[in-house]
């Protein structure tokens, strides 16, 4: 089937689309940036850029489609383009008028566990949205989700990102407020069965995980999982409130904001598990919420220099290495192999249990840095002469760092070009005026190093350069990360069709052995000149 998806993208969409290309289907993305995103997927899906809000950019998206797949909504507003009138409730009217013009057969709603009852805002709008779906003629089938949680989503990963960095971990009221959250992939699984079946027209269904759990609860479960123990400390909800406020002015991120209060204290459960349509429906098996969040651990998203604040700043350190005994390409496959012994102890890659510490595209490397706890980033390229690092969601910066060697003659360059902002207005606030000395620190000890297990010398030391890169050379670099991202992510998709192919795209280096080349002429032709290149001056 073709298969329109509105809003292909975040936790539940990427895992949609995922899921419905691997069922067969191609699948049409419907967003404000769907061209772009459907270069994330390697084959099987096309985009159409268009907002829901505007009914005019909307007819036609679905011209061709066999079934619509109704994903976009937003949980908080952001007025004046952002409100649950305009995305939640006109939205959704705008797409089934599209799907009825398109003469579309199935139509799959996604809603929101306790829409029927909730009291906030935002289960208002699903509610007025779930009215015009079931006045239309369409063969539909609403599903209400419970709490869903995977890269990026807006509650149990934030979680993660504060046990891992803080000391102290505000829970409200007393942090026992039951919900049943469901593991991104197994609801997209569900989702692309009900757009499939034929049997489930004029039905609301209800979706979620097997298990209950509270804020208390998870915090313990993922405090076992990265060995950490932050204290809890209780907020009473209206001090959580103006509490959120405050944040919200700072650009920090949190696990909830007032209506989510709202939706929190009413709980969202599913008290009879025959009810739970996943499972006794869908025939979905679920993952259980201990190996969810390890996997969660590992999955958070790219935090790109555009999610940040302030001007991108570029760093660079390098070294000029004499009598080096390897050749530039072998010097960085024995980087790559003893990574987490080269890297100096202020970064402590082994601060994680069972994290990887050697570089492999796509592994997710996590450390600890000074004032600010554990952090990660991600492999995101490896080839013979270059490694590539993008910060991970929680880092208190956004960006990117390069790993490079070059040989110039009888000497080895080996450099390091950093390419990063805060990531918000309070990481600039408490990390400017020391992280950056930390992070000088940090990069000039790792050229050392290399120096060192090169057994060569570097006459001239450790050499640097600083600037601030100005608007049009900060845009090239951000479109040159995001395309090294998105690559990474086709790459990885396209290698979930066979065990042998995923063994081939995302294998380690091998220790004192250059890594296979591929796909390494992915951003020749787009590596912008502000990113430097393998031919680094000085």
């Amino acid at each position: 089937m073709r298969i329109l998806v509105t809003g292909g993208t975040g936790t539940v969409g990427e895992s949609a689309v995922t899921a419905l290309v691997r069922h067969g289907h191609e699948v049409r993305l419907f967003s404000r940036h769907a061209v772009d995103d459907a270069r994330g997927w390697p084959q099987g899906v096309t985009g159409v850029d268009g907002d829901v809000g505007d009914p005019a950019s909307v007819t036609g998206c679905a011209e061709g489609c066999d079934a619509v797949l109704h994903l976009v909504a937003i949980v908080r507003e952001a007025p004046p383009e952002a409100t649950f009138a305009r995305i939640n409730v006109d939205g959704t009217r705008h797409v089934l008028a599209e799907a009825a013009r398109a003469g579309v057969r199935r139509f799959v709603y996604v809603s929101s566990l306790g829409a029927d009852r909730g009291a906030s805002e935002y289960h208002g709008s699903k509610r007025a949205a779930e009215a015009l779906v079931r006045a239309s003629a369409l063969d539909w089938t609403i599903c209400r989700v419970g709490n869903v949680y995977g890269s990026g989503d807006p509650v149990i990963s934030l979680l993660l990102q504060w046990v891992r960095t803080l000391p102290v971990v505000p829970v409200i009221d007393d942090g026992d407020q039951p919900f049943q959250p469901v593991w991104a992939d197994d609801l997209a699984e569900g989702l692309a069965r009900c757009v499939e079946r034929d049997d489930l027209g004029r039905r609301v269904l209800e979706l979620t995980g097997a298990e209950r759990t509270s804020m208390n609860d998870v915090i313990d479960r993922i405090g076992t999982i990265v060995g950490r123990k932050p204290v809890r400390v209780p907020v009473p909800s209206l001090l959580a409130t103006l509490g959120l406020k405050a944040a919200k002015q700072l650009g920090v991120d949190m696990p909830v904001d007032e209506g989510q209060l709202t939706m929190l204290r009413e709980g969202s459960v599913i008290d009879d598990p025959e009810r739970n349509a996943l499972v006794a429906e869908l025939g979905v098996p679920t993952t259980p919420l201990d190996e969810g969040l390890r996997r969660l651990a590992d999955t958070q998203p790219e935090q790109l220099p555009q999610d940040g604040v302030g001007g991108l700043e570029r760093k660079r350190f390098w070294a000029e290495i004499e009598g080096c005994r390897f050749d530039a390409e072998s010097l960085m496959a024995r980087l790559g192999a003893r990574f987490d012994e080269l890297t100096p102890g202020l970064m402590d890659l082994d601060a994680e249990p069972g994290t990887p510490s050697a570089v492999e595209e796509g592994a997710a490397l996590t450390m600890e840095l000074p004032m600010r706890g554990r952090v990660q980033v991600r492999v995101v390229e490896v080839t013979p002469r270059r490694i590539t690092l993008v910060t991970l969601r929680g880092h208190p910066l956004a960006g990117a760092v390069r790993l490079l060697g070059e040989q110039r003659g009888d000497r080895v360059r080996f450099e390091v070009q950093v390419y990063d902002r805060s990531s918000n207005v309070a990481d600039w606030v408490v990390m400017h005026p020391f992280g950056a000395r930390v992070q000088d620190a940090n990069w000039t000890s790792l050229v050392e190093r290399v120096v060192e297990e090169s057994g060569g010398t570097a006459p001239e030391g450790v050499q640097r350069e600083q600037d601030t890169l100005d608007d049009e050379q900060a845009a090239e670099v951000e479109r040159w990360i995001e395309e090294l991202v998105r690559a990474r992510k086709r790459r990885e998709r396209a290698s979930e069709h066979t065990p042998e192919e995923e063994q081939h795209l995302a294998r380690p280096l091998p220790n004192g052995e250059a890594a296979d080349v591929r796909h390494e002429a992915a951003d020749e032709g787009r590596r912008p000149t502000g990113a430097g290149s393998d031919q680094p001056s000085p």
